[in-house]
Order: C-alpha cells, then structure tokens, then sequence
C-alpha cells in the first residue's frame, strides 16, 4: 500500500509517501511557515534533487494541496493521480486513556480528539487541523490516527500515578502518558532484530534524544516506564524544557517575579533547558562546539543533560531488573559520538561498555558501539516513525477492510 504520512505543526507539515511492501519512502518533505510570509515547500522525491518553492501558504488545507501537487506533479512526483494514495496517516500527540492503538478516523473520532485538546493543547489541534485538512482535499481515503502515547499505554499503575490526590486521577485524568511512542517502538523492536533475538526476550533503555527527548524501559517489548509525562515537560533536560524539578520552585518564581500562568508555561517549555542553562542554544551541536571553547555554562548545560539521562539508565535497568541493550535514537542520539560517551562513562559496572571508534564512526547510521566484550549492547539506531504510522495505518485499513467484506 501506499502511505501518506502526515505530522502537522502549527505552522508546518512534515509529509512522506511510504510504499509499505517495500518499507520504501517513495517522497518526503515538509511545507513551513504556514499562514506566515514566505511560506516554503521543500520536497524530496526518493530518485531526484530536492526542490524548495516558495508560495502563499494560507492554511493547513492549502498545505496538503501543495503536497498533493508535488507527489502527482509530472516534473517532481512520484504517483501520477491521489487516487493512488491508499491511506493518510496522522501523528496525534495525544490518546489521553481512551485510545490505547491506532485507529481509523471517524465523525466520533473527530469530536473526542477534539474534547481531549487541553492533554495537549500545544500539539493535538495542529494534528486535528491537518486531519481536517486532509479530509477537504482527499475525500473518501482512509485515514488513521497513530498515538505518541499508545505505545506506553501497558504501563502499570505504579510507574504512572502522581503523588497527588487520587482523585485528580480519576476526575482529570492526570497520570504518566509518555511521548515518542512511535520512535521508542521502532527502535526497540529493530535492536531485538539487531541481536537477533525475540522481542519478547530481552530488556531495552531507548533514548529518543531530539530537542524534545525522553528515555523508555521497554520490558519484553512492553514500555513499562518512561521519563515524559502528563506532558512532554517531564522528565530529560532538553533543547528548552527544563525536565525533571521541584514542583515548588516555578510557584516560587511566579510568585517573585509576578508571573502569569502563561509567562510560566513558556518561561518551562520554551526558555529552559540547554538554552536555558548556557544562554547559547538549543541546539547540541552549538552547545558542545561552545563546551570545547570552555564556555562554562555550555559545558554545564552538557554535563546536567548527559548526568540526567545517565540517571534515568540506571533506573529503568533496575526497573526491569536487568537491561540487555541500550539505544540512542533521534537527531541527537544518533549524531553525537560526546553526549554517547560522556552518558556511557562510569556505566561499565553494569555491563555498558562502549568503543571509542565505533563511537565516533557511528554518526547518522546503524552500528553497535560495544566493545567486544560488553555484556549490554549499546547501539546507534537512526529512528523510523513513519515507518511506524505507515504500517499502523496499513494494518488498520486491511483489518476494516476484512470486517466489511
């Protein structure tokens, strides 16, 4: 089948076509900027040059028009007719607790995503906007929303209850979900492939470390822990969320400072973590380039990310109680031989060993940088969620395709 795979931002829509029997991307891209001025296309056919377009990009609606313009165009595409678009799949941030698995979208779909906005008010309505979006401009295709949560939905109580109120739980839904379910997913099920053993017989830390980040313990190809929580505010220091804190200390800046429910909630998503530390970047590249010119508070911002994420290894192998393989995944974990090296240091009591040169030649691409004689393979796996929504999205569509037969 083929495979539209959408993730739609507030202002962006990142796009793939996935032939599923092949697990080939045929086409990806991304249109940015949406509803802004100088609006752009950047689009990659698998077999030719990427071609960037400027244009007057309105909405989410004239978003997908464009995509569906350049995967039919005679010069750049790679079908020559939507109809040939079996299915459209949809990254959806948030399932909250009713949706535990992919799912095929409907008019009752619709509206409970849509009752489910505050879990995730800064993601879930650009997903929703591109799913109508796509509903306008590819009628009568299949569609199908694929859950970052869904993934983490066997966790057991005890790993996703706060210390709060029970009744918080009951009446708000305030729990553990976890994000990244699709990388985490993928990436664990590739290493059991990688070490050629049942996914169902080995114990796998997976660090999804992007500007947002987060670390699961995948037990028997189950996440029974993971650090994101109610939001993808917990957990990893990242490019500019601040992670794990005392929850005492923002009442206390609000407090001091006189700030607003908003002012706060952007001073921890946006202007914390490494930005938030060095006064640099958000960006690891920057802040380590910074680290090696003795900056001092890049170096700090490296050495609390790495300690934190060392942390959390620790405690999801005694979680599982052992741990097998450890994965790095996602534009950090798979391009950054330091923040691998520096994480794994001091790890060799239990069983992480890593190479040095496998380490620094493992930049982009798939490699086991144990040594030889490390009892936990620790691997480089370049994550593939699209792959994982496309096959969702094919699975989903076959099985109600058999129902209605």
């Amino acid at each position: 089948m083929k495979i539209l795979v959408l993730n739609c931002g507030s202002s962006s829509v990142k796009y793939q076509l996935i032939e599923t029997e092949t697990q080939m991307a045929l086409a990806k891209g991304m249109v940015s900027r949406i509803g802004m001025s100088g609006s752009l296309l950047a689009h990659k056919p698998f077999d030719r040059p990427e071609t960037k377009v400027s244009a007057e990009i309105l909405d989410h609606i004239v978003a997908v028009e464009y995509v569906i313009a350049y995967l039919t165009s005679a010069n750049h595409g790679v079908i020559k007719d939507k109809s040939e678009i079996d299915a459209v799949g949809h990254r959806v941030v948030h399932g909250g607790e009713e949706f535990k698995e992919s799912i095929e979208i409907t008019p009752e779909l619709m509206s409970t995503l849509r009752s489910m906005i505050e879990l995730a008010p800064l993601h879930n309505p650009h997903n929703i906007r591109g799913i109508t979006a796509c509903q306008k401009t590819l009628p009568n295709i299949p569609q199908v929303a694929v859950f970052d949560t869904a993934f983490h939905h066997e966790m057991p109580p005890c790993a996703y209850i706060y210390g709060i109120p029970y009744v918080f739980y009951k009446h708000n839904s305030i729990r553990r979900y976890g994000f990244h379910g699709t990388s985490h997913q993928y990436v664990s099920n590739r290493a059991a492939e990688m070490l050629g053993r049942p996914m169902t017989d080995i114990n796998t830390v997976t660090c999804h470390l992007g500007n947002g980040a987060s670390v699961a313990a995948v037990k028997g190809g189950i996440s029974i822990d993971t650090s994101m929580g109610f939001t993808p505010l917990e957990g990893l220091l990242m490019g500019t969320r601040c992670g794990d804190m005392d929850p005492a200390i923002i009442l206390h800046i609000m407090a001091r400072e006189e700030l607003s429910l908003h002012e706060s909630n952007t001073l921890l998503n946006k202007h914390s973590g490494l930005i938030g530390i060095s006064g640099v970047s958000s960006d690891m590249r920057e802040i380590i380039a910074a680290a090696q010119k003795n900056h001092h508070l890049a170096r700090l911002a490296l050495e609390v990310y790495c300690y934190r994420l060392k942390k959390y290894i620790g405690a999801y192998a005694a979680a599982m109680g052992r741990i097998d393989t450890l994965v790095f995944t996602a534009g950090v974990g798979e391009n950054s031989p330091d923040v691998r090296a520096l994480t794994c240091t001091n790890l060799e009591f239990m069983g992480v060993e890593i190479d040095e040169k496998k380490n620094k030649a493992a930049v982009g691409k798939e490699l086991d940088i144990s040594t030889d004689d490390a009892t936990v393979r620790t691997l480089v796996i370049p994550t593939n969620e699209e792959l994982v929504i496309a096959k969702d999205t094919e699975r989903i569509v076959k099985d109600h395709t058999r129902r209605n037969k």
